[in-house]
C-alpha cells in the first residue's frame, strides 16, 4: 500500500495538466488534479478557442461585401456583440463540462481550488493537505501588463472576451501574435482600431518578408498601425472615453485599451520559494530534459516552464513526461519544426526556418517566393493578396522552411509540416502534382528562386 494519498498530483487543469493526468490515470496511476479558475486552461477559456470563434465572427462583414461580386444581394445587416459574447460563453461552458467528464471518467480525483506546495510531497488545497509521490506543476501563463499611469483602465486578453459593451474605438498595444489577432478582430467587428507597438515592425521572430507583407495587408483591413510608439499614460474622461498620451508627444482618444504585451508564467503563491525550486528571472520554473525541477519529486510542463508557449507543445510535454515516469519512455520532446499559425487577417502559417534564421546559421540557400491576388478576389473586389515563401538549402535540396500569408494558411501549413518533418526536398515538392485551382498548389509549382540582392 502506498505511503501517499496519490501517486501523482497535478496542479493546473489546462491542456498539459489534463493530458498528463488522464494519461497517467489510464495506466492505473492514482491521480489528483486541482484547478482554481477554469477547466481547460487558457486555450479553452481565454485563448485559442474563443479567439478563433471571434476571428470567424470578424470575417463576416468583409464577406458580406465580397458576396456582391458573386451576385448575392445581402440586405440590411448589423452586428450584435452580446449575441456573439454569450454564444461564445455557452460554447466554452460546454467544453468545460467535457473536460470535467474526461477527468472524472478517467479516474482522476478533481479538486477545485488553489493548489499550493507545502513540501516536496505535499499539496494544500482549500486548507486540506494531500500527499503525493510525484507532483506536476502545470499552471500555465498570465497576461503581462506594464505599470503605467492609468493602468486600471487597461484590459488584457483575459477580460476582452467578456466585455459588457463592444467599443466603437479600440487600441491594441503590443507586437506579438495576440496583439495582431485582436486588432483584426476589433476592426472586423466594426471598431475603429489602432495598433500601437514600440518597435519598428510587429511579429518579431517571424520571417521579415512575412512581417512586412502582413503590415501591408493589415493596413488594408482598416487597422491604423502606430509603430515606434507607446503609451505613457491613460486618463479617463468625463464622457467615459480614454485619453492616451503617447511617447511621440501626440494624444489619442479611444473607448478601450487592450494590452497584449506578452505573458508570464503563473507562479504566484504556488509555494515554489518555500521548497527552493529554481526559477528564471521571469518566474519560469527551471526543469531538466525530463521536466524535473531541482526538487526531484516535483516536475513542471507547459507555459509555466516558458519553452514554447503553444497548446500542442504542452500536450506533447505532458504525454512525454507520463511515458517517462510510468512506462520508462523517453521524456524528450522534439521542438524542431513546430508549425505555428497567427489568425490575423489574412492568416499566417509557418514552419521551419525563416530566411534570416537560415542565413544567420550560415546556410547557403535558395529562396522561392510567390505573391498573388487569390482567384476569389478577381470577382470579390477585395485587394487582399497572398504570399508564399520557401527556404531551400542548396547543398542538400532540403526544404528548411515554408511560410504563408493568406486565407487558411494554418490549414495548409499543417500538412506541409509533415513533409518537412519527413525531410522533404525541393525535388519532392516539384514532383508532387498540385490540386487545381487552389492557392496551396503554388507550393508545388514554384520553379525559380528569387534573385539574391
Amino acid at each position: 500500500m502506498s505511503a501517499y494519498d496519490f501517486d501523482l498530483f497535478v496542479i493546473g487543469a489546462g491542456s498539459g495538466g489534463v493530458r498528463a493526468a488522464r494519461m497517467a490515470a489510464s495506466m492505473g496511476v492514482k491521480v489528483a488534479v486541482t484547478e482554481d479558475r477554469y477547466l481547460g486552461g487558457t486555450c479553452v477559456n481565454v485563448g485559442c478557442v474563443p479567439k478563433k470563434l471571434f476571428v470567424y465572427a470578424s470575417h463576416y462583414k468583409e464577406e458580406f461585401n465580397e458576396a456582391t461580386g458573386f451576385g448575392w444581394n445581402v440586405g440590411a445587416r448589423s452586428f450584435d456583440w452580446p449575441t456573439l459574447r454569450d454564444r461564445k460563453n455557452d460554447e466554452i461552458s460546454r467544453l468545460n463540462g467535457i473536460y470535467r467528464n474526461l477527468l472524472v471518467n478517467s479516474g482522476c480525483e478533481l479538486l477545485e481550488g488553489r493548489g499550493t506546495l507545502v513540501d516536496e510531497h505535499t499539496v494544500a488545497v482549500n486548507g486540506k493537505q494531500y500527499t503525493a509521490e510525484r507532483i506536476i506543476v502545470a499552471t500555465g501563463g498570465w497576461p503581462f501588463v506594464p505599470d503605467i499611469k492609468g493602468k486600471e483602465h487597461i484590459i488584457s486578453s483575459n477580460e476582452v472576451f467578456f466585455l459588457e459593451a463592444f467599443p466603437k474605438r479600440a487600441v491594441v498595444v503590443g507586437g506579438g501574435y495576440i496583439a495582431v489577432e485582436f486588432a483584426g478582430i476589433f476592426a472586423g467587428l466594426g471598431s475603429e482600431t489602432s495598433l500601437i507597438y514600440r518597435g519598428d515592425l510587429f511579429l518579431r521572430g517571424f520571417d521579415r518578408d512575412l512581417r512586412e507583407f502582413v503590415a501591408q495587408e493589415v493596413s488594408k483591413k482598416h487597422v491604423d498601425l502606430k509603430f515606434n510608439n507607446n503609451i505613457e499614460s491613460i486618463e479617463k474622461q468625463a464622457d467615459g472615453s480614454l485619453l492616451l498620451k503617447l511617447t511621440d508627444g501626440t494624444t489619442h482618444e479611444t473607448d478601450c485599451v487592450l494590452y497584449a504585451t506578452g505573458r508570464v508564467p503563473k507562479v504566484d503563491n504556488l509555494g515554489l520559494e518555500a521548497l527552493g525550486i529554481e526559477q528564471q528571472k521571469n518566474g519560469a520554473i527551471i526543469v531538466n530534459e525530463s521536466f524535473q525541477t531541482n526538487v526531484p519529486s516535483v516536475y513542471a510542463i507547459g507555459d509555466v516552464i516558458d519553452r514554447v508557449q503553444l497548446t500542442p507543445v504542452a500536450l506533447a510535454e505532458g504525454m512525454a513526461l507520463v511515458r517517462h515516469l510510468y512506462q520508462e519512455g523517453n521524456p524528450a520532446v522534439d521542438y524542431d519544426l513546430i508549425p505555428t499559425a497567427v489568425f490575423c487577417q489574412p492568416n499566417i502559417g509557418t514552419v521551419g526556418l525563416s530566411e534570416e534564421q537560415a542565413r544567420n546559421q550560415g546556410k547557403d540557400i535558395d529562396v522561392y517566393r510567390s505573391e498573388f491576388r487569390a482567384m476569389k478576389h478577381t470577382m470579390s473586389g477585395s485587394e487582399e493578396r497572398t504570399l508564399m515563401k520557401m527556404i531551400v538549402e542548396k547543398s542538400t535540396d532540403k526544404v528548411l522552411g515554408v511560410h504563408m500569408v493568406g486565407p487558411d494558411a494554418g490549414e495548409i501549413i499543417q500538412g506541409l509540416a509533415v513533409a518537412l518533418k519527413a525531410g522533404a526536398t525541393k525535388a519532392v515538392f516539384d514532383s508532387t502534382i498540385g490540386i487545381h485551382p487552389t492557392a496551396a498548389e503554388e507550393f508545388v509549382t514554384m520553379r525559380e528562386p528569387v534573385k539574391a540582392d
